[in-house]
């Protein structure tokens, strides 16, 4: 972070700065357009691609952007030299970011499975380095997509704010100083499998957010994403489907004899949540000392008397912190989150209620399914029917509440480029 600031900086005064291109216009994105433009000026947010073109103009607005800096474009040659006028450019169509001539990267704050695998498929094909705060994508094709990325030679990577990202930055605070770190977690305000859009909808309109988005929050789906994600980057696994998933009212240091540290450091270290411990929201990660030497430090330097130390960020920023992500990889190649090979752990699809057959499920934040953890090869044992492709899955059969669905007890849509990046990954990666 130090590094980051000082390189943007200098960035700044030579009137460099990273040009980015960024896909969405909503919650996350118009956060990020403010942020880049009020208060980073070693970065750019040089254009913008949303499917409804006016909503990318308002983020511009809405942080400032004189209106007349502001041009729609149609064409890649068109956004190319609107960069270099030094103007914004906006536009509907993803293919330009990739395209265009003079942006160094890419973020995508769409949120969206189908939407998202497109264009991050898009900039791979034209060298596009990206930066993803789609948690839902990378959780449910993200090795296939990493390992496409690195065959064109583009780094692919998550984000800072998010908790995966963050919790990555702490994991590797805590290996950087010789401790094993055991298990990486997220912290919680609230968890309630069976909460839908329209017990979310009030809290939705005071933030500003979809009904769907805020419901995937509430039921568990987001987290079983965010913590897949720091499984396939970890090598890390669940200690069993849905995580241990402890309720705790107290300061998170307190939760290091909760543990069986045998079983976890049996399993090579594990992802999970915890539910109400103070600080929150933010997230954890519990490591072991190596020798005698480190446990005295560790002691004087009033962690306790262990086995397990407790290291911990009391917050995650989200938007706000996303843009140093892209001068992550642009100034120094370096990654925040991505897979390191295999996928470890997956997210699938559960009944939130009594499900009746010839059903189209509404998939993440709605009011049919939610998503947990499994381990990616019980998965593909069971033939389990991944959270991020539930969406417009047409039911066989009634599937009761609770019940983990499969593949047998759906079809799939005819079509669609994340399907067929999960056939993909699945060969790519046997079990």
């Amino acid at each position: 972070m130090l590094i980051v600031d000082t390189a943007l900086a200098r960035r700044a005064e030579e009137g460099r700065p990273v040009q980015v291109g960024l896909f969405g216009a909503g919650y996350m994105a118009k956060c990020i357009v403010s942020q880049v433009v009020r208060y980073m000026p070693g970065l750019r947010i040089a254009a913008i691609c949303n499917r409804t073109v006016s909503a990318a103009q308002s983020a511009y607005l809405g942080a400032g952007v004189e209106r007349e800096q502001v041009v729609t474009v149609g064409s890649a040659g068109a956004l190319t030299d609107a960069l270099q006028q030094g103007r914004f450019a906006i536009t509907d169509d993803p293919h330009l970011l990739c395209e265009a001539g003079g942006l160094d990267v890419l973020i995508d704050a769409t949120g969206h499975v189908e939407y998202g695998a497109r264009i991050t498929l898009a900039a791979i094909a034209a060298g596009r380095h990206m930066v993803s705060m789609n948690a839902e994508l990378d959780a449910t094709v993200g090795p296939e997509l990493k390992a496409r990325a690195d065959r064109a030679g583009v780094i692919l990577t998550g984000c800072d704010g998010d908790q995966p990202g963050v919790q990555i930055n702490l994991l590797r605070f805590v290996k950087s100083i010789g401790l094993r770190p055991l298990i990486c977690g997220n912290i919680k305000g609230l968890q309630d499998r069976y909460r839908t859009p329209e017990t979310q909808a009030a809290f939705a309109r005071e933030w500003g957010q979809t009904p769907t988005m805020v419901t995937s929050f509430a039921d568990g789906t987001k987290i079983s994403m965010e913590q897949a994600i720091v499984a396939n980057a970890t090598g890390m696994t669940v200690e069993r489907r849905g995580m241990i998933g402890l309720h705790h009212t107290g300061h998170v240091d307190d939760m290091t004899g909760l543990y069986d540290i045998d079983r976890i450091r049996s399993l090579g270290g594990i992802v999970d949540y915890v539910v109400g411990p103070r600080p929150g929201p933010g997230v954890f990660v519990f490591a072991e000392a190596q020798d005698d030497m480190q446990r005295h430090y560790l002691r004087y330097g009033k962690l306790g008397d262990g086995p397990l130390y407790s290291f911990y960020m009391p917050w995650h920023l989200t938007a706000i912190e996303t843009p140093l992500s892209a001068a992550r990889v642009v100034l120094f190649s370096d990654r925040v989150i991505a897979p390191l090979g295999p996928p470890v752990v997956d997210v699938v699809a559960t009944a939130k209620t009594d499900l009746v057959a010839g059903s189209s499920l509404d998939g993440l934040g709605g009011f049919m399914t939610y998503g947990v953890c499994e381990r990616y090869d019980l998965v593909r044992r069971d033939g389990l029917l991944p959270m991020g492709l539930a969406d417009g899955c047409k039911l066989r059969r009634n599937v009761s509440k609770d019940q983990v669905l499969t593949w047998s007890d759906v079809i799939p849509p005819a079509s669609g480029i994340a399907h067929e990046l999960r056939r993909a990954q699945d060969l790519s990666f046997p079990v």
